[in-house]
């Protein structure tokens, strides 16, 4: 079996903190999702998450203006990466040494301004094209805040940039020297300045503070006042540097009257100088400036908006909410959503896929159950009827049917085609369910208990309990049905046994093996021939199915073993003993067994060579307990450790405001220590997708997806240096179609590849599909399945009908072979472009039809008027 398991996506969770972006076009979404990146095509519905972590949750996104594809993410300590998004390759490392608060690419994307506490750097862009040993050279360094800067607007010709502060006003610098020119200062406001705008035509400013004011700001010799010759004589003869040389003064002031609630975010969109306002309330207020007239206003969540975008059009408004984890796009003319996402408010706890591999449905500590589309990254619903945290789901290998067991003491039966809770399933007193297995048929479930140590057996049918299983004297928590249809349920328990019940017999016969220790999870090999066993001593016990007999033993503890907590007070030697796999899992062909617990790692073993094939690191992220395996000393002070230490001075007065505790009445000041803890890396659940393909780990970080099909096939070996775009385009220019077809998949560029693909005469596709190797045959279809969707405006139908023919009829044989694992997405893909194309067809042909018989009714009709009216004239003259 392979195991070069990539990091492909993250699907539990959109948005944690941060600012969200819109790309030039608008078309997607940029949204940091813990130290990764997460971006959502809300044209085509599909998102992915980038394989680049920073060292901590990422705190600021910036987009270069003229390169979309040049994006900077910097963590919560300052440390920045530069990525090419479209390329997936990652350009440069920097560190600016305190935390970022906002950053911005110059309209012309040369220049990169950055918060630096007080003062502001301004760096040149590093290039694209060139490797640098130093990429990021400083430019200059500008003072004047007395506070930490809060945000920078660069003005439209780049030359002048606006910030503001903590310290209640805006300051307008140049980017260089201009003569007669000195920062001028925006003050006037009662609170901190969190945004700054110019508009359209820079003959106006706005600053929105923290408070609810909005200042607007004018030239005073428009507003009236005198001004020198001087400047009047400068600022006419270089309108290059009129926003510098021009005499600001406040033109008006409006407010938002929302009692007990501050600004948190605001965004403006010059072109048609609308100015959105997000709100601690969950309000969010878009306004016409300088009217300062209510457009459009709602209430969107019930916690405090994070962050707020608008596209370039202007049309779509984009909100971030932290503590919920939610993300929302929302078209405020036709008052829709086009996006509304959101993760598990608390944690993962498990996780399980469908038979064709493009559901994972998730359930967590919030009570929810979520199904994800696996290719889109989306969720599609949520179930919301447990009442206490979700334990284990499930799935009917017959059938659209979802199983679900909570600490509520129900489990629950939902129809994924209908979207409803048809059947729920009960104890007769009141347990917590902490285990599930669904028999193959689909007819039977069972759960175990945590707290009365039996197994309770259900009919789906009629929803009444056939059984209760006895005999184990702790927590049931493993169970599994014999995937091979023999009616075997395993059962495993603290009790330190494992069990074997033949349920479906008379006799009910019992088996039972011991274990070293407490037994934590189950999983059975898909023949139905093999068990195995996670302990809580850190081993994988095998047993043979028929038999019960002990087979082999794998020792992963130190496979396991978890990092370091930054409260540890033990050893890592002793903190090391108490690791173990809480969830275990077969690979498709059974060959393997995956495994994943209480730390960091998910690990490979061969089931017969009994070996680590594999383990995997799943997060990074310093801000997580677990991710280092040593402690640094340097942060070890008298009263533990630094990090723990919180200072309140770090935090913002909308932090204090929400700590507050207000629970009694008259109390003014409340509670205001942080009771929190950090987090820890950990994985709850880990599960191999039915067509092998991929696996899933429920963690800290969300639902991750590990898959063995490449998204960007990018092969250095099939590089030389002769192999560029133009000698591709020269190439499809020149007739040799395959030629060109094939350097454009190697380049990877999906512009190129859809040139060269239209360009492709129709008498060559036989001959190009006859030759094209196997390993692109994947993404030519791919590439065939998006130019026929509409989005792609291309206006060729038999075109790519000629493509698909000689593509099945040449690789008919190898697509069959492989339709259910590596084509799968693809075919479907190409199934849907050829629903929508042929629904298009219809539609067209209906209107023509109609057309038709409309011109020919009315050439009808005319036609016979002027017979009659001929008709009329020659009985007329016949009559003189």
């Amino acid at each position: 079996m392979k195991s070069s398991f990539r990091f492909a996506n993250v699907c539990g969770t959109v948005y944690q903190q941060g600012n969200i972006q819109f790309t030039g076009n608008g078309d997607c979404l940029y949204s940091p999702v813990g130290n990764r990146l997460s971006v959502f095509d809300l044209v085509r519905n599909v998102s992915f998450t980038l394989p680049f972590e920073t060292r901590k949750p990422i705190a600021r996104v910036a987009i270069s203006p003229a390169n979309t594809s040049l994006v900077l993410v910097a963590d919560e300590d300052g440390h920045a990466l530069l990525i090419n998004v479209h390329r997936r390759a990652l350009l440069a490392h920097m560190n600016f040494k305190l935390p970022v608060r906002d950053a911005q690419f110059s309209p012309d994307g040369q220049y990169l301004g950055v918060t630096h506490g007080t003062q502001v750097q301004v760096w040149r862009t590093p290039s694209v094209l060139v490797r640098e040993f130093a990429p990021f050279v400083l430019h200059r360094t500008y003072v004047g805040h007395f506070d930490d800067v809060l945000s920078i607007t660069w003005s439209r010709t780049g030359r002048f940039f606006l910030t503001t502060s903590k310290d209640m006003s805006a300051r307008l610098f140049s980017l260089d020297p201009v003569p007669g020119f000195r920062p001028k200062t925006f003050s006037g406001h009662r609170d901190a300045v969190i945004r700054a705008f110019f508009s359209l035509d820079e003959q106006t400013i706005y600053t929105v503070s923290r408070d609810g004011a909005v200042l607007v700001w004018q030239d005073k010799d428009e507003m009236g006042e005198l001004e020198s010759a001087e400047q009047a004589e400068g600022s006419s003869s270089d309108p290059e540097h009129a926003v510098g040389l021009t005499r600001w003064g406040v033109a008006s002031r409006h407010y938002f009257y929302q009692t007990q609630t501050q600004v948190t975010c605001a965004d403006f969109h010059a072109g048609t100088s609308r100015l959105v306002v997000g709100f601690s309330s969950g309000l969010f207020s878009l306004r016409d400036m300088p009217d300062f007239t209510e457009i459009h206003a709602l209430s969107i969540s019930q916690e405090k908006i994070t962050s707020v975008a608008i596209n370039s059009t202007g049309e779509w408004l984009a909100f971030g909410a932290q503590r919920l984890g939610q993300l929302l796009v929302w078209e405020w003319a036709s008052e829709s959503y086009i996006l509304k996402q959101q993760g598990h408010f608390f944690d993962m706890n498990t996780v399980a896929y469908a038979q064709d591999g493009q559901i994972a449905v998730t359930g967590g500590d919030d009570g929810k159950v979520k199904v994800w589309n696996t290719l889109s990254g989306f969720c599609t619903v949520t179930f919301s009827d447990h009442s206490a945290p979700v334990s284990c789901v499930e799935f009917a290998k017959q059938g659209q049917v979802l199983f679900s067991a909570s600490l509520d003491g129900t489990v629950r039966a939902y129809d994924l085609i209908r979207y409803r809770n048809f059947r729920t399933f009960t104890s007769p007193t009141p347990v917590q369910f902490v285990s599930l297995a669904v028999e193959p048929s689909g007819e039977v479930v069972c759960a175990g208990s945590s707290d009365a140590f039996d197994t309770y057996m259900w009919s789906v049918q009629t929803g009444k309990l056939l059984e209760i299983l006895s005999g184990h004297e702790a927590p049931v928590t493993g169970l599994a049905f014999d995937p091979s249809g023999s009616g075997l349920l395993a059962s495993t328990s603290w009790d330190r046994s494992v069990r074997l019940w033949e349920v479906f017999r008379r006799s009910q016969h019992t088996e039972s093996m011991s274990l070293s220790s407490e037994g934590l999870a189950l999983a059975f090999r898909p023949d139905g021939l093999q068990v195995c066993v996670a302990s809580l001593d850190g081993q994988l016990n095998f047993f043979d199915a028929k038999s019960g007999a002990h087979m082999a033993v794998i020792d992963g503890r130190r496979d396991i073993a978890g990092g370091r907590r930054l409260d540890d007070k033990i050893q890592q030697r002793n903190n090391a003993a108490g690791s173990a796999f809480t969830s275990v899992c077969y690979s498709a062909d059974g060959s393997c067994v995956l495994a994943g617990g209480n730390a960091n790692y998910v690990c490979l073993y061969d089931v017969r060579e009994h070996v680590l094939l594999k383990r995997w690191t799943l997060s990074l992220n310093l801000a997580l307990d677990g991710t280092q395996d040593r402690l640094d000393s340097r942060q070890m002070t008298e009263a533990g450790n630094i990090a723990l230490i919180h200072d309140l001075s770090d935090e913002d007065e909308l932090t204090l405001e929400e700590r507050t505790d207000r629970s009694l009445p008259g109390v003014q000041r409340g509670d205001l220590s942080k009771r929190s803890t950090r987090l820890q890396a950990r994985t709850k659940c880990v599960r191999f997708s039915p067509t092998g393909r991929s696996w899933a780990a429920a963690s800290t970080s969300g639902l991750l997806i590990y898959s063995l099909d490449e998204l960007a096939t990018f092969d250095p070996t099939d590089l030389d240096m002769d192999l560029t775009p133009q000698a591709v385009r020269a190439a499809s220019l020149q007739g040799h179609a395959l030629v060109a077809l094939l350097g454009a998949l190697r380049l990877n560029d999906p512009i190129l590849e859809a040139e060269v693909y239209e360009r492709t005469k129709p008498h060559e596709i036989s001959l190009v599909a006859q030759q094209l190797p196997t390993v692109y045959l994947a993404r030519v279809l791919a590439l065939v399945a998006s130019r026929m969707n509409p989005v792609s405006q291309s206006p060729h139908v038999e075109f790519h009908l000629s493509w698909l023919t000689a593509l099945f009829q040449r690789h008919g044989e190898e697509i069959r072979a492989h339709s259910t694992t590596v084509y799968a997405p693809v075919l479907r893909a190409v199934q849907m472009a050829l629903n929508e194309l042929r629904s298009n067809v219809k539609t067209t042909a209906d209107r023509n039809m109609a057309t038709i018989l409309y011109i020919w009714n009315v050439f009808s009709s005319r036609a016979t008027s002027m017979e009659s009216a001929g008709t009329n004239g020659i009985s007329t003259n016949t009559a003189q």
